[in-house]
């Protein structure tokens, strides 16, 4: 059972819940304690527990612009703002005090209780945490797991002194196993020291900007713990989440099986363990599998799992189902096998039991979903369940104005995609982060495509390769089990890769992360390098934040298309002098706009507001909404009439602190009539599948 204080709907991890979900959320107050001059592991903090106060030597903190930075910046963001002058963090503390933090929101933000915008890149979090396990759970060896939803960046975890773990990444969960802490007492004092960069920009960071005041396309930076911590009691043996392995291929919809490939940790060498696999949908059962025994030598099992339903089986679902997803219906259903999609996001249950030898009740006993929808990406189209398919995306930062990057509930994640759909959008571009799993579960629920995207790093090394790739494979293996992600972009616009023309090592490594994405997950298409200077890639991407008249003779041709954009080629030559081959336009390859729009509503001059409104910036500058809506449709009309374009990206969902290009506000009000704007999207997919009849 879950915490007397919590639910299952809080549940940081819903997509993933156990049948005995005995758990308890340390989201809440921390004591806090920045350390700037880093001294705290020298003295024991971990071993003594923080002091009141700590004394700062300004002189010796990290609080030097970097130069490097300061001219990626001006690159980048040339064609939005002017930069301003001396944005530079002054370091003037003389003393710190411990205080408190409302985890998991960042220092940064105000919802954390702390709001403080200078540079702090150690930080240290405590708190007591009590053993929530039953004599029960004890008696049968359950452990005690803490659970980090996502900490930015690096991370070390003590328990009452004793270094029980870490992690680096600041965007992926991880797991500490903490059960040894409570052999001398229920109730234990938990250390955290957080390592986050200010300046490294071979970190995977994002939009988290590196001067004191945002500006252009970057915001306030966010350092500590961001996403959901909680403490949970779990079988010694037992079945293992996406992140540890577990895998659910739910694309084959001809065949109408599910590949199973179960992962189980925590098994003692030589012991003998079976699983098994029952699917139902809305209350009918599908399909039970046999047990499957684990290979002696291999912790995983696979197996192919019946999702296609008998005529019986059809004929006993209800009519809550069969009234929203008709069973004549070609694009709900394939051969009795019912069909995921946007229009109809139908979910089979399915519920995973791991047997031992010794014992004829399940040890362990997951609840899930799986979506059965097909992909495919070629003919010049993409195509969901086999049937060309348009994608009106936005263009989504997941940026709250009092909780930053930090979701201000689980609901928050539903709303954003409520409002989306709402404005006939039928899925985003998840923009530079990797969003709270809350976000994939409502995706799934609600039928809501998602791209999945990292934090890009702003310069190339052998450092920054080996961070990117252990963060990257984390986070396409958190969320491939989920059916709304139809697609992976590791990189966006060469962001950290500032020598693309002439560094064969820059383009390898980006051919490396095409190639590790689809060793992972080869069913769905990878967008190497979102927008432009492509080197191996299934989708041709482009970014053009021109207005409507020229992006309709862009999107005219072909040719007009791949030229040149923001002065980067949209594909590579070849490097002279190397054996480097250069890229090219694959013919039959998809092509979509990537990212448009960008537009924001002039605000008038004068009042309170006024500096504000003189650091507000769009790429282009509607008069006012009636003139936001008429650029909208000239530019998505345009897009389309072209023929060559399977799907576009808007810029963007929301307002985002001086980027107020959003057509929703910051706090989710709508900028203009959302029906409005629903008429346009769904003409513009409407003329979509004209064309492709």
């Amino acid at each position: 059972m879950a915490s007397a204080t919590t639910t299952t709907t809080d549940y940081p991890r819903p997509d993933f819940l156990r049948e005995d979900l005995s758990w308890t959320s340390l989201n809440g107050l921390w004591h806090f304690l920045f350390d700037d001059n880093d001294v705290g592991s020298r003295q024991g903090w971990h071993l003594t527990g923080l002091p009141d106060e700590i004394s700062v030597n300004p002189a010796n903190t990290n609080s030097s612009e970097n130069t490097e930075a300061h001219s990626i910046t001006a690159k980048i963001a040339a064609g939005t703002q002017e930069l301003l002058q001396g944005n530079q963090f002054k370091n003037e503390h003389t003393v710190h005090k411990k205080r408190n933090i409302q985890v998991p929101y960042v220092f940064q933000c105000p919802a954390s209780g702390i709001e403080e915008k200078g540079v702090h890149e150690v930080l240290w979090y405590e708190r007591e945490v009590e053993d929530l396990r039953s004599d029960k759970h004890k008696d049968l060896g359950h452990r005690a797991m803490l659970r980090f939803g996502a900490v930015d960046y690096e991370a070390k975890v003590w328990v009452n002194g004793h270094f029980f773990g870490g992690h680096r990444g600041g965007h992926v969960p991880f797991d500490i196993d903490i059960t040894d802490a409570f052999v001398n007492g229920k109730t234990q004092r938990l250390t955290v020291r957080v390592f986050d960069s200010a300046h490294d920009i071979t970190q995977p960071r994002g939009k988290q900007y590196w001067k004191a005041q945002p500006e252009s396309i970057f915001y306030t930076p966010s350092g500590g713990i961001w996403q959901s911590v909680w403490l949970e009691a779990v079988p010694n043996v037992r079945i293992g989440d996406a992140s540890a392995g577990t895998l659910l291929w739910s694309n084959d919809i001809d065949s109408g099986q599910l590949h199973a490939i179960i992962k189980i940790l925590g098994r003692p060498a030589g012991h003998a363990y079976s699983v098994e696999l029952e699917a139902s949908l809305a209350g009918v059962l599908v399909t039970k599998t046999d047990k499957f025994d684990l290979p002696r030598d291999s912790d995983t099992v696979s197996f192919p799992v019946n999702m296609r339903l008998s005529q019986p089986q059809t004929s006993r679902l209800p009519a809550s189902l069969t009234s929203g997803a008709p069973l004549v219906d070609l694009t709900a259903w394939h051969k009795n096998l019912a069909l995921w999609s946007p229009e109809h996001p139908t979910l089979y249950d399915l519920t995973i039991r791991l047997y031992s030898s010794t014992s004829s009740a399940p040890i362990d006993t997951i609840s899930t979903t799986t979506g059965m929808r097909s992909l495919h990406w070629d003919a010049s189209t993409f195509r969901l369940n086999n049937q060309p398919y348009f994608q009106a995306l936005f263009l989504d930062q997941g940026y709250w104005p009092s909780t930053f990057m930090t979701p201000p509930s689980p609901s928050a994640c539903k709303t954003d995609i409520e409002l989306s759909k709402k404005m006939g959008f039928n899925g985003c571009r998840k923009h530079q982060k990797v969003e709270d799993p809350a976000f994939h579960y409502w995706a799934d629920r609600l039928g809501f495509l998602v791209w999945g995207e990292m934090a890009n790093a702003y310069a190339f090394s052998e450092e920054y390769c080996d961070r990117f790739d252990q963060e990257w494979r984390e986070a396409v293996m958190r969320d491939r089990n989920h059916p709304c992600v139809v697609a992976w972009t590791p990189v966006n616009e060469s962001w950290a890769y500032t020598d693309l023309h002439t560094n064969k090592q820059q383009r390898d490594h980006i051919r490396s992360l095409y190639y590790a994405t689809k060793v992972l997950d080869p069913t769905r298409p990878v967008n190497d390098n979102c927008g432009w200077e492509h080197v191996v890639t299934d989708l041709t991407t482009f970014h053009d934040y021109v207005d409507g008249e020229e992006l309709t003779k862009t999107c005219s041709t072909l040719e007009g298309i791949m030229k040149t954009k923001s002065n980067r080629p949209t594909f590579l030559p070849p490097i002279e002098g190397s054996l480097d081959p250069g890229s090219k336009h694959v013919p039959g390859a998809p092509v979509l706009c990537t990212e448009f729009g960008g537009v924001n509503i002039a605000r008038s001059a004068g009042g309170a507001g006024d500096e504000d409104r003189k650091r507000d910036w769009g790429y282009t500058t509607a008069t006012d909404p009636k003139d936001l809506l008429k650029r909208i449709d000239k530019m998505m009309t345009g897009i389309v009439g072209g023929g060559h374009c399977c799907g576009f990206v808007y810029t963007q969902l929301t307002d985002i602190e001086q980027e107020v290009n959003g057509l929703y506000t910051p706090d989710r009000k709508q900028k203009l009539d959302a029906a409005e704007v629903r008429t346009i999207v769904e003409g513009v997919k409407e003329k979509y599948l004209k064309i492709h009849e």
